[in-house]
């Protein structure tokens, strides 16, 4: 079987199209961002607790038990979640509670969710 190939065997430049994509693109540095926020969702750990946060405001003693992992490996997951915008947190007495930072954090798990049960 002949493989079909993907690329173009021509110099045509769609002027038109390149300027009408140009004109609206984003700054380098918001590409920079945007593949930042993309790493945090590449370790399935955060993943985890991001699932769980979306479903339940918790502590880091309940997620650690959650996920059968020591605090501090929480703590650590949870901060570099925390530097990225990802959950916020609230202090009850000694103890501190994380929940998603905005509704945006939970719409873009739940549509990779969506995505991977395509």
């Amino acid at each position: 079987m002949k493989k079909e190939k993907l690329e173009c065997d021509c110099d045509v430049i769609h002027e038109e199209v390149v300027s009408k994509v140009r004109n609206v693109m984003p700054r380098e540095e918001e590409f920079y961002d945007l593949a930042d926020l993309y790493k945090m969702f590449s370790d399935s750990t955060r993943i985890r607790i991001l699932w769980a946060l979306c479903r339940e405001e918790m502590c880091v003693c309940d997620i650690a038990v959650l996920l059968g992992m020591t605090k501090s490996a929480i703590s650590h997951q949870l901060r570099a979640l925390r530097l990225a915008n990802l959950v916020k947190f609230r202090k009850q007495g000694k103890e501190v509670y994380y929940s998603p930072a905005d509704s945006h954090v939970k719409d873009i798990f739940e549509m990779g969710f969506e995505h991977i049960h395509e």
